[in-house]
């Protein structure tokens, strides 16, 4: 028997499991807790209570830790690629050499989108935000593969979780595309998974694209660095559609609209409309004042973070990507050298340290988008298409587990008590 966590209610005693992971505070087994007691608990945004039984990322946001499959987020982003670290998530290992060129032939060959899908572009406005588009386009993905939505065939979630992950490039492209009136641009077997869509997303007809092994290998690793984190807001809402049984595109147009709302996948896209507000490296201090100020609404966005109580392990790495990013493209623009300066300032300013108040990968990443030509109403397109691996192995980890039931939250009921309805001339 292992250890159990006593909870007296009504006068009465109850014995509840203690559930143990493999690393990370123990879970007190409340399943039976309503039953026994005939009370639930009360846990506005679920941030003391775990949703399911998950074996692929783990973060300890004190120490600043963020692991994938055991693997540290550091390490990955460094030496790995993003097609190796989706393979890693959806199958539990590291492919070898001949598992990883399989894994990128078959995502490379699902990577166009039905011609009709074309035509459902057009039904938008040229003015529509590129998120929009995608909850659309993605939602719609369903009446066209009707080959791969039968969820309780493993073969059927493999073909759908590859088309997730190759289509998403495209369809994001093709959203960035359609908004500034450019053509679309098919994809390109012979390129890599990022660099296919930076040609997608910037190449034109008229002329050769070229991809720049720098910009590449940080939009790579901006994609490594958002490719899963736990059971966040949008993660638990395509689990939370996925537990009805939905089909896997629905899934994920479910949490790309919740990835939309600027608390979630907005962050970066506020940092840089910061550093837009305090323009040039002359005005940071008085910015930097007014974020000390407790009277003062202004805030330091791209900095902190509510899950790493220390450093984010994500940002670690992007430091010297900013950097590669900006000598390749030969960037030479105040809002850079604001950010670079605001950087060195909250890293030594004895207020930022004494609060943890590091710079996040939010604060990075906006800057390397911005830098090699995203519009911010892009930024969080490009959350999503990274993020999709992320969604599509934790929809699939969860299809695959019996202990896994429809979600159904309960709620503190706060309204009127049962009363008679009095017809309209008598009110």
């Amino acid at each position: 028997m292992g250890d159990q966590a006593k909870l007296s209610a009504g006068g009465a005693d109850f014995e509840y499991p203690v559930l143990k992971g493999s690393v990370g505070p123990d879970v007190i087994d409340i399943r039976k807790l309503y039953a026994q007691t005939g009370k639930f608990t009360f846990d506005p945004g679920f941030t003391s209570t775990a949703s399911c039984e998950s074996a692929l990322t783990y973060i300890d946001g004190d120490e600043g830790v963020l692991l994938h499959r055991g693997y540290p987020i550091g390490q990955l982003a460094e030496n790995s690629s993003f097609m190796e670290v989706s393979y890693l998530l959806l199958n539990g290992e590291l492919p070898n050499k001949a598992e990883l060129e399989n894994f990128e032939y078959t995502i490379s060959r699902h990577t166009m989108l039905h011609e009709q899908l074309r035509h459902f572009y057009q039904g938008f406005r040229r003015d529509a935000h590129p998120m929009a588009i995608m909850c659309g386009v993605v939602g719609a993905l369903s009446a066209f593969y009707h080959d791969s939505t039968d969820i309780a065939d493993p073969e059927h979630r493999k073909i759908s979780s590859h088309r997730l992950i190759a289509k998403m490039p495209t369809i994001a492209a093709m959203a960035y595309k359609y908004s500034v009136g450019q053509p679309f641009v098919y994809p390109d077997n012979k390129l890599s998974y990022t660099g296919n869509f930076l040609r997608m997303t910037f190449g034109v007809p008229a002329e050769e694209y070229e991809v720049i092994p720098a910009v590449e290998k940080a939009m790579d690793r901006i994609f490594i660095l958002h490719a899963d984190h736990e059971q966040n807001a949008s993660t638990s809402t395509v689990r939370l559609a996925g537990s009805s049984g939905a089909n896997p595109f629905a899934c994920i147009a479910a949490g790309i609209a919740c990835l939309w709302g600027p608390a979630h996948g907005g962050a970066n896209e506020a940092a840089l409309n910061m550093l837009k507000e305090i323009g040039t490296p002359d005005r940071i201090q008085h910015y930097i004042d007014r974020a000390k100020d407790k009277n003062d609404p202004f805030r330091l966005m791209g900095f902190g973070h509510r899950v790493y109580k220390n450093y984010d392990p994500r940002a670690t790495v992007m430091q010297s990507t900013v950097r590669e990013v900006f000598d390749a493209l030969k960037v030479n623009d105040p809002l850079f050298e604001t950010a670079l300066r605001l950087e060195e300032i909250a890293l030594n300013d004895p207020y930022f340290v004494e609060k943890k108040l590091f710079p996040n990968v939010d604060f990075y990443s906006g800057i390397i988008l911005s830098a090699i030509g995203f519009p911010t109403t892009m930024f969080t397109v490009l959350f999503a298409l990274a993020r999709t691996v992320g969604w599509v192995a934790q929809w699939n980890e969860m299809i695959s587990d019996p202990g896994q039931k429809i979600g159904r939250p309960r709620q503190l009921y706060t309204g009127p008590t049962q009363r008679d309805y009095v017809p309209v001339d008598k009110r």
